[in-house]
């Protein structure tokens, strides 16, 4: 398989961070038309081009207790211990990486799912776009954005953890920043950053690879309040599609990463159940001081609705050049639900028009 096309041309050069070591290229065969895709080959680096990717997360940190709650800089030293797994976290200067920092990271990890999916080689070092990043993550593009931005890749990259937590099973204990590496690639006469290039860390990049990841919905990105987006995280982790999900107060405190006491955290839950603001989840807190969390019926199973032939992704690959076709599917499954579940003559030939309908907005 052919390596991806190299980036555009480079303007001026910021180096922040040196890159770190690149993996070598491997190829492997063409993918098949038809059924799962063959285990892609390895890249000098991925350029982050697939429109529309589903959220992806990783479910490690999805687990466990990584990422800061606070909006302002942390310098604590964290460390988490449960079930055997321990947890260390050390700040760099900047302070922890925040659970909006992570929004880098899941962008990072849906490209290359989606890759994934369609036999394309990756590669641990990605090339991104600032723009589509922020876009991606419901961010707006001023000119502050970039530099919340760019703090967050210092974060990110300053943070180090360790851990003995598995990813694609593999255990390891070591000592680690979520990215190896970044830089800016690209400015623009102003100073702003156009492309990125990021490195992420062999213990991030193995879970990937092993597609230890869960999907997000799309509105996770819409969630302000840090303490929403990590309950939603292990409401998606725990729950899923189960019918409920239970946990003690003081667990879900532990868990969330949480630094405020039991009772102001008991009262920030108990508001957030009020408002009900998670998306495909509802909580609410019940007798003996739990929490119960439920799936809302508009959760779709992937594998809901009608069932379509292997050649009508193909189909819709070349009807959607450059989009993540599963992402498609997803939406349109989504839709078919909420307009009632019509019955359809063909769906192949549904599917693709709606990718067609989509790609030319």
């Amino acid at each position: 398989m052919s390596k991806p096309a190299p980036p555009p041309s480079r303007g001026p050069v910021s180096v922040s961070k040196a890159p770190g070591p690149k993996p070598a290229a491997a190829a492997l065969g063409p993918p098949s038309a038809f059924g799962p895709p063959p285990a892609p080959a390895l890249a000098d680096f991925f350029v982050c081009d697939i429109v529309a990717a589903i959220p992806k997360d990783d479910m490690a940190t999805m687990e466990h207790p990584v990422f800061s709650l606070s909006t302002r800089p942390d310098r604590r030293v964290l460390s988490y211990d449960h079930k055997g797994i321990s947890v260390q976290i050390t700040p760099s200067v900047k302070g922890l990486a925040t659970i909006h920092d992570k929004d880098v990271l899941i962008y990072c990890i849906s490209q290359l799912v989606a890759a994934l999916n369609a036999g394309r080689p990756t590669a641990r070092t990605l090339e991104l776009t600032a723009h589509d990043l922020l876009l991606a993550t419901n961010r707006e593009t001023s000119g502050d954005s970039y530099r919340r931005l760019r703090d967050a890749f210092e974060r990110l990259s300053g943070t180090r953890i360790i851990t003995n937590i598995p990813t694609a099973e593999v255990t390891t204990t070591a000592g680690f920043g979520l990215l190896e590496s970044w830089e800016i690639v690209r400015r623009t006469r102003s100073g702003r950053m156009v492309s990125v290039s990021v490195t992420l860390s062999d213990w991030l990049y193995r879970a990937v690879l092993g597609k230890s990841v869960l999907t997000l919905s799309r509105d996770y990105f819409t969630l302000r309040k840090p303490l929403e987006r990590r309950v939603y995280e292990l409401a998606r982790k725990h729950c899923g599609r189960q019918p409920r999900w239970q946990i003690s107060m003081a667990v879900l405190c532990a868990k969330s990463g949480s630094a405020s006491p039991l009772r102001v955290f008991r009262k920030m839950i108990r508001d957030m159940a009020a408002a009900d603001p998670l998306p495909d989840y509802s909580l609410e807190v019940i007798e003996g001081d739990l929490v119960r969390i439920t799936p809302r019926a508009a959760v779709i199973d992937p594998g809901d609705g009608p069932a379509l032939p292997p050649e009508a992704l193909d189909e819709a690959r070349a009807v959607a050049p450059g989009w993540d076709v599963y992402a498609l599917e997803a939406d349109w499954r989504r839709y078919w639900v909420t307009t009632g579940r019509p019955r359809l003559r063909s769906p192949a030939r549904a599917f693709v028009a709606y990718c067609a309908k989509r790609a030319s907005k």
